[in-house]
């Protein structure tokens, strides 16, 4: 199909911001942007607006909120609409076969992973988590299952060895935008591929559970310090300090000096998960099942964040104590 494309784009996180402002500018006609509706944020309890929704009333586009997409007034918004192509980037809702066959062209999906890799809600997460040292993007025709469709094209990037949520997220989405206008030049000439998924590869990435942001002090240093870097800065891993929940946004995994006449794996077999090692100016460690995290930096609960040596001076965090038990 040549010349101009009328979209609709479903879209609701901060993710796809980059992607719906580069597609402003692209000079397409957007029809319309569909994002979920208001919720309650913040202790105030307070409506929040989608960040989608705030991008698309800068640009001076339409905004429709309807509580499903999938129901029939969804489907009714979207033939009034009349696109000829939607395209779907962290939306938040699985979309029905009627919402999918309403478009001529169809419907095309922006993903924060390298499909079939990290189908599913929290792709970014799940890449830090496992370690892994590359990911990317793809755009994909959208299909009955979640993140199964045919692959249009990917894009793919190194992750940095420090590199925490926050900075990741930011990277792909910039890098998402540059392939969803990449996509769309290809589906404008009629050339967009249809690259079918190796379904026998797939892996998943589920929703985070809240008891996943709990630290376990009897896991490795290496694999807390992923942990730390998942969650951060929001909504942050954390662990029990007497009574009250510590989150901690930075940390790197330190090894166990040895002690003179003392060797090393003896060192660290006589470690107690939890227990703090050493409180220094850089901050203070904390000995896990194999190695020690060196805390860099914190939020207390209901402050702000700071470096962790701040924290252990004003709060007074002393060698020897245990962090993890809640008393």
């Amino acid at each position: 199909m040549e010349g101009r494309l009328r979209i609709v784009i479903l879209a609701t996180a901060q993710f796809a911001v980059p992607a719906l402002e580069a597609l402003a500018q692209d000079g397409d006609d957007i029809a319309a942007i569909i994002t979920r509706p208001d919720r309650p944020a913040g202790r105030g309890r307070r409506l929040r607006p989608p960040p989608v929704k705030d991008a698309a009333q800068r640009l001076g586009l339409p905004v429709f909120q309807p509580e499903r997409v999938s129901g029939p007034e969804g489907i009714e918004l979207l033939r009034n609409l009349a696109p000829d192509l939607l395209l779907v980037a962290a939306f938040g809702e699985i979309l029905s076969e009627d919402v999918l066959a309403v478009t001529p062209l169809g419907s095309i999906n922006l993903h924060a992973s390298l499909l079939p890799l990290y189908r599913g809600a929290a792709p970014i997460q799940r890449a830090i988590l496992a370690g892994e040292r590359e990911t990317g993007v793809t755009v994909q025709w959208m299909a009955r299952e979640m993140d199964a469709g045919d692959v249009i094209l990917r894009r793919s990037l190194t992750i940095g060895e420090d590199e925490n949520l926050g900075s990741l997220h930011d990277r792909l989405a910039a890098l998402g935008a540059d392939a969803a206008l990449d996509a769309l030049d290809l589906i404008r000439q009629g050339e967009a591929p249809r690259e079918p998924q190796d379904h026998s590869a797939a892996t998943y990435a589920p929703s985070i559970k809240p008891d996943e942001l709990l630290i376990d002090w009897r896991k490795p240093a290496a694999q807390i310090a992923r942990q730390v870097r998942a969650f951060s800065p929001l909504p942050g891993a954390r662990t029990a300090r007497g009574s009250e929940l510590l989150k901690i946004l930075a940390a790197r995994e330190a090894s166990v000096p040895a002690d003179e006449g003392v060797p090393a794996a003896a060192a660290e077999s006589s470690a107690k998960p939890g227990r703090v090692a050493e409180v220094t100016s850089e901050g203070f460690s904390v000995e896990a099942a194999e190695g020690r995290l060196r805390v860099l930096r914190v939020q207390p609960a209901g402050g702000k964040p700071m470096p962790a040596a701040a924290y252990a001076t004003g709060h007074r965090v002393a060698r020897g104590e245990v962090l993890g038990v809640a008393s």
